[in-house]
């Protein structure tokens, strides 16, 4: 019984969410005071579960930005004439002008889907990680390695709540959209950071002069 109650409301809602933009436009119609004041609310690009993910694709394009900077700032570490990497700058610029290419994107589709940015709603990991980015080579593979797991977990857990069968978050648009967008991307490129990473460490690790080591591997990273 209580299956069919859900079932039923679960209609209802769909039903009613169908007339809502002609109902506005009637109900504005047919008040003077409305029509002055030009109000049509309920006539948007809205639909299905954007208002319950939207907080949430805030927070993803928010991170995107932020860890393109992130990894500017990385590229412009090794690009000085002290540290002298061009290859390590030239893999942190290109992770940095990707993320912000899917960022702007990001927020082009929450508009597009009738939603707002909000610049201030920003993920809770952006908050806990303050540290500092002029890293040593290693360290720096890790920390791009770690930013690239932690954008695909946000990726994962959108889909995961937009995928909830629940009428006002269900959204398959919006999963087919991670999809499309970010999860086969994300993955090849957690598997190549993964891959230097490894590299890097048997290298330092196998070579009695490590800054030859380096070297090699940044000439690598140039190609």
């Amino acid at each position: 019984m209580k299956v069919v109650l859900a079932v039923f409301a679960a209609i209802l809602a769909v039903a009613s969410a169908a007339e809502e933009c002609y109902t506005d436009v009637v109900e504005t119609c047919n008040n003077p005071s409305l029509k002055q004041e030009g109000v049509l609310t309920k006539c948007d690009a809205q639909y299905g579960g954007i208002v319950s993910a939207e907080s949430d694709l805030q927070k993803l394009a928010n991170s995107l930005i932020h860890r393109s900077f992130d990894f500017l700032l990385m590229a412009t570490h090794y690009g000085n004439y002290i540290k002298n990497r061009p290859g390590f700058e030239k893999l942190f610029r290109g992770l940095s002008d990707d993320l912000w290419e899917d960022g702007i994107e990001s927020v082009k589709y929450i508009t597009s889907r009738g939603g707002q940015m909000n610049f201030k709603n920003v993920h809770e990991s952006l908050a806990a990680d303050a540290g500092s980015l002029e890293l040593y080579e290693l360290h720096s593979m890790s920390k791009a390695l770690d930013i690239e797991k932690s954008l695909a977990k946000q990726v994962f857990d959108l889909h995961k709540e937009t995928a909830n069968h629940r009428v006002d978050h269900y959204d398959p648009e919006i999963g087919h959209h991670l999809e499309e967008k970010f999860m086969g991307k994300q993955k090849e490129t957690i598997r190549k950071l993964a891959g230097h990473a490894k590299d890097l460490g048997n290298l330092l690790n196998e070579e009695r002069d490590p800054s030859l080591a380096l070297y090699l591997f940044d000439q690598y990273l140039q190609k």
